[in-house]
Formats: structure tokens, sequence, C-alpha cells
């Protein structure tokens, strides 16, 4: 059984980034923007890519409602970008995570999940383990951002089989 906790700078810094405006005015001073009816944040996530012929890919996710207990049966990675995923419409989603075993594969001992509300979003580092986004209650529409070029590294898959423990993502 896996715990869904809350989504937290910290507690996700292993995994990537958060990227939440009221996270970024505690960190960071913003600067004026917009004749000073807004305030900019820049650089609000890491955003990289290992291969020189990936473009951005600026995609739009719509996602089904789900509810918890969630069962989890793949985990997936992006092992040349990292992928942002910024909710356009949607009230809560759950990112599960996954470090990498020794021998490359998700360690399934160390899954966690985090409950991110509205205004959260987040981005993962490059080679995190972690489910596809799973919008809760009504469902969602995401902004995703990844650096694609359509070859197999865009996105590896690992579906858990016979041996891998059963994960059901519960409320705390």
């Amino acid at each position: 059984m896996v715990r869904v906790e809350p989504l937290s700078a910290a507690a996700f810094a292993p995994f990537g980034d958060v990227v939440a405006a009221d996270l970024l005015a505690e960190a960071a001073a913003g600067k004026a923007a917009n004749q000073g009816s807004a305030t900019r944040f820049d650089f609000a996530a890491t955003l990289e890519s290992s291969r020189a012929g990936a473009k951005p890919n600026l995609a739009v996710f719509r996602a089904e409602g789900r509810e918890l207990p969630f069962r989890l049966r793949l985990l997936e990675r992006h092992p040349c970008s990292t992928q942002a995923f910024l909710p356009l419409v949607c009230t809560r989603f759950l990112i599960c995570v996954a470090p990498t075993a020794a021998d490359g594969l998700p360690d399934l001992t160390g899954v966690r999940a985090f409950l991110c509300l509205p205004g959260q979003g987040i981005n993962y580092r490059r080679g995190v383990w972690h489910h596809p986004i799973i919008a809760l209650d009504a469902g969602g529409s995401f902004a995703m951002l990844a650096f694609e070029d359509g070859g197999p590294d865009d996105c590896v898959e690992h579906w858990f089989g016979p041996g891998d423990p059963e994960l059901w993502v519960e409320q705390p």
C-alpha cells in the first residue's frame, strides 16, 4: 500500500520540481511584469534534454477522473528529458514516483504518492520513474512539456509483472 502525502518542494525534490506561484514567491523574489499588474518568477523549473535533436513538445492532456484507492500497474520514465505537467483545469491530481533500482528498473519498494492541489504543477527530472498522470474527482486538463524526437527514449514503460508487489494508492 502507498499512502498519499501532500505535495511539498522538499518531499518532491529527489524526483523534480514543484511549480507553484506561492512556493516560488517564498523561495525567490520575482520581478514586476505586465506594467506592474503581475509578478514574474523566471526559471521556475529545470528543463533539460540530453538529445541535441529533440524538440520541446508542448502538448495538452485530457485525463479522466479516477478515485482512490487506485492500483498501480506500470511506471514510465523519460531518460533523456524532463517532463512538466501544469494543470489547466483540475481540482486534484495524483503524482506517483519511484527511485531507480541498481538494475535500472523502478524500485517498487520506494514508491511514493503526492497529492497536487489547485495551483500546483510538477516537473519530473530526467529518468524519474513515475505513473502516467492521474486526475482525481472530475478529471482534468494539463499542459505537458517534454523534449521529444520520436525515438524509443521519449518514453520507456515498465509494466508490473509476476513477482512484482501489488501496489494500491490509498488516502492518508
